[in-house]
This record gives C-alpha cells, sequence and structure tokens, in this order.
C-alpha cells in the first residue's frame, strides 16, 4: 500500500485547545499500567477460546453481507492493535498483509505486534491522533475495545471523527466493544449502542449483540464449555457489541 501524505487530523477538526487540556492517551497508559496479568484472557482458557470462535463467526458472517470487494482488496487501519491479534485474524479471513496497518500506544503490545505479523504490515506507535494518514486513506477502520478504556468523552469525539475522515466513501469502521461498566474496574466504561450512533452520526449501522458476559463465561465453563453456547443463546447475557459503520 503506497502511504498517503502526511495529514493531522486535530487540524482538521480544529481540536487543539481541548486535547491539550486533558492527556487522555498518557491516562490510557497509566491505566494499562495498574493492570495485572492474572491469566483469565489466556488464549487457551476456553472461556476466552469460545468467545473469539464466536465473535470470528459473526465477523465472518457481517463480512459476507456488506464487503463488495474481497478483504485482499481492501486497505484496513486498526486503532489499537494491541498484540496484533485482530490483525491476525483479518489475515485468516483473507486480508493482504501489505494492506494492513496497526497502531498502537503501549511500545510494549506495538512491538510485539511486530514480531508475530508478516513484514508486510505496517505497526506504528503512539498516540493514534497523531497518525499521519490523509483523509480517505483505508477501506476498513477497525477498534476492538479501544473506546471502552477512554474515559474522556472529547477525546472518544475526535477519535471517532478522525477515524471517519480516514475512510474512503463506501468504507466501514468495524467495531467491537462492550456495553456495560464493570463496576471492579474502575479504568473502563461500557459504551453503549445509543453512543456508537452519537459518535459516528452519519453512519449506516448493522450491530449485533455478540459475546457471553465474561464473568459469566468464565464461571460456566469451570462446569463445562458447552455451557457457553447454551448461555449465550440469551442475547440479554451478551456484553459486547459488533457492528458495521458504513461510510455511504
Amino acid at each position: 500500500m503506497t502511504t498517503p501524505p502526511a495529514h493531522d487530523c486535530h487540524d482538521a477538526h480544529d481540536a487543539h485547545d481541548a486535547y491539550d487540556a486533558y492527556d487522555e492517551p498518557a491516562a490510557v497508559a497509566a491505566r494499562y499500567a495498574r493492570r495485572i496479568d492474572d491469566g483469565r484472557y489466556d488464549p487457551l482458557a476456553p472461556d476466552v477460546m469460545l468467545a473469539r470462535q464466536e465473535r470470528e463467526r459473526a465477523l465472518a458472517r457481517l463480512l459476507q453481507r456488506h464487503l463488495r470487494r474481497p478483504l485482499y482488496e481492501l486497505d484496513v487501519l486498526e486503532v489499537g492493535c494491541g498484540s496484533g491479534d485482530n490483525l491476525l485474524e483479518l489475515l485468516r479471513l483473507g486480508a493482504d498483509p501489505a494492506r494492513l496497518v496497526g497502531s498502537e500506544l503501549l511500545p510494549a503490545r506495538a512491538d510485539r505486534a511486530r514480531r508475530r505479523l508478516p513484514a508486510a504490515a505496517a505497526v506504528h506507535v503512539g498516540d493514534a491522533m497523531a497518525l499521519p494518514f490523509a483523509p480517505a486513506s483505508f477501506d476498513l477502520v477497525v477498534q476492538y475495545t479501544v473506546f471502552t478504556s477512554l474515559l474522556d468523552d472529547a477525546f472518544q469525539q475526535r477519535l471517532a471523527m478522525c477515524m471517519w475522515q480516514w475512510l474512503r466513501p463506501g468504507g466501514a469502521v468495524l467495531w467491537y466493544d462492550f456495553t456495560v461498566d464493570n463496576p471492579r474496574n474502575p479504568d473502563v466504561r461500557g459504551v453503549p449502542l445509543r453512543r456508537v450512533r452519537e459518535l459516528f452520526p452519519q453512519a449506516r449501522i448493522d450491530a449485533r449483540r455478540v459475546t457471553l458476559a465474561p464473568p459469566l463465561a468464565r464461571a460456566v465453563c469451570a462446569l463445562h464449555p458447552s455451557l457457553y453456547s447454551l448461555c449465550n443463546l440469551l442475547p440479554l447475557l451478551r456484553t459486547h457489541v459488533l457492528a458495521w459503520l458504513a461510510k455511504e
């Protein structure tokens, strides 16, 4: 993929004053530094594996419904790519590594993503708001559980505006995030679908609830993994939204 000319989305939306008043990226980094890896997100844990498989099936159905061209023809950016898991998932579904770009705030995670992804994929480290991309650079902009880590409403709005600006007409934001607050974790907050509509008011949204509530999933899988699918039949027990936000 040809790198587009540099562009600062702060200038595009004249948001300097509000952005400088509060350093949300630094606050996010501090929140992540407080987290303790207790093994609950081990990819081999039955509840984690079943949730990932369920989401990937739902994603495949979403792509089948909405893609007008093969995935390997699309330029894709993931905001907050972490260690690269979601970009690897898109590769399995047919994406071209040379057209994949990830951004990650935390250097250690960005380094791991670079090691795991093909060399043709690009990974940028730092604040997503400073990404050097021109408007209409991508066909698909992906965010998985990023917005629930952003506690500043104005920063959420500006990031959403940048993501929308980076999209080409006919492209889409691929959204996956949880909708309810976690009373045990004050460093995150749920983003309900009504908030997604506020963040992307021009989008045509195709959304569905997925993912059995993780605390419940861990509990039932400790009894037997088959209980995950049984409990997940009840939409009210699903805590996440997977959505296609189309830019027409």
